[in-house]
């Protein structure tokens, strides 16, 4: 029995060296100290329309003054289509791809890990940094937010004006549904990673493949396929903006990513079973 759980692997031991591993390399350093930019920019630009002279100033002013703690939910929304998907990919990329490339795979996969297990460790490391990741924007925005307009609460998409407790829950609830967004993305990116040993071939087939998903989503003759299209959803997330809160739309959108992540951690679990040492 002592030989039998001798050579157990501790999961704990190594879910903590997974998030080791990843926050040690400067990239992960470098692309969160960029992503931290985004909300601080987009709030010195805006900060800037408020006290221009043009006739859209005062409109503006009107609208975001005091009303800080929409930043977060706006940066959130704008770094989706594009940024945090590429985030995602990158992290996806160095879990299979970037190993197989060093050469560490290899001996991953013979180990008493176990494949799957291995994939699952994977798979926490990249949706773990994603969370962190959207979790970092929205923090920075909301204090970029407050400092620059203020924040006593947060007018909606519907007009009303929600208490600052209320705004709270509103960024929370939205860095949940964009995080399982990207996770969804990811775990595409996941299964693409365990059939290369090149991460810039990953990052560009997902990043092709979140572009292609939003032309498909213009075309009106494709209204059969928008439904299946992860990209489609996302303007449907707005929904986190109106009182009350819509959750029929929140919730398709978070089902249909859940289905993408299924689908990607799946094949890429079929791949590695068969992948040869």
């Amino acid at each position: 029995m002592s030989a039998l759980v001798a050579t157990r692997a501790p999961l704990g031991r190594q879910l903590r060296s997974e998030l080791r591993w990843i926050v040690r390399r400067p990239r992960t350093v470098i692309g969160l100290a960029s992503l931290c930019l985004v909300p601080v920019l987009a709030g010195i630009g805006l900060w800037f329309a408020v006290d221009g002279d043009g006739p859209a100033g005062p409109g503006l002013a009107a609208i975001i003054a005091g009303n800080g703690l929409v930043l977060p939910v706006f940066t959130l929304f704008l770094a989706l289509p594009l940024l945090l998907p590429l985030v995602g990919a990158i992290w996806a990329a160095d879990g299979l791809a970037g190993e197989a490339q060093h050469g560490t795979l290899r001996g991953l996969m013979i180990s008493p890990v176990g494949r799957l297990r291995l994939l699952g460790i994977k798979a926490f490391g990249v949706a773990t940094m994603t969370l962190v990741a959207v979790t970092l924007i929205a923090f920075v925005g909301a204090i970029t937010g407050v400092v620059l307009f203020g924040g006593e609460g947060m007018l909606t998409l519907s007009g009303s004006t929600l208490s600052f407790g209320a705004a709270l829950g509103r960024i929370a609830l939205t860095i949940l549904l964009v995080t399982v967004q990207v996770w969804g993305v990811a775990a595409i990116a996941m299964a693409i990673s365990a059939c290369t040993e090149h991460p810039l071939v990953v990052m560009a087939a997902t990043m092709a493949g979140v572009i292609v998903f939003a032309v498909l989503g213009v075309f009106s003759a494709l209204d059969w396929l928008h439904p299946y299209l992860i990209t489609s959803a996302w303007e449907g997330l707005t929904d986190v903006m109106r009182d009350p809160l819509p959750t029929e739309g929140l919730w398709r959108s978070t089902a249909l990513a859940g289905c993408y992540v299924l689908i990607g951690l799946s094949l890429a679990a079929m791949r590695l079973a068969t992948k040869d040492n």
